[in-house]
């Protein structure tokens, strides 16, 4: 665990002073691609708690989840429909509803 926030401190002062923009044409993908990998990371952070943790999922479903996404709304964008606003919600819920579990399960176990 000390590992994972060591890298999450690194990779957040990285970016903070990394010169790096989203191109606006690629803004719809790529907030969809971080969104998809955000609930994988939640997800797995579940998983770790419940000690149900695989790394095969996880490492596959991360990357499943932000191409699939990022296909999605490709092909939405073709097709002149927003599926970008159909991607958002479902993470956005699903993130949501992992992050509840997580914290009733460190409340339960902490409280």
């Amino acid at each position: 665990m000390s590992y994972a926030l060591l890298s999450l401190a690194i990779g957040a002062v990285l970016g903070a002073f990394a010169p790096i923009a989203v191109p606006v044409a690629y803004a719809k993908l790529f907030s969809v691609a971080l969104l998809a990998s955000l609930d994988s990371v939640f997800g797995g952070f579940r998983a770790a708690m419940e000690e149900k943790f695989d790394n095969t999922i996880f490492i596959s479903g991360f990357f499943t989840n932000a191409l699939l996404a990022v296909f999605l709304v490709y092909v939405g964008d073709h097709l002149g429909i927003d599926l970008y606003y159909v991607a958002l919600l479902a993470f956005g819920l699903r993130i949501f509803q992992n992050l509840a579990i997580i914290r009733r399960y460190f409340f339960r176990k902490h409280g």
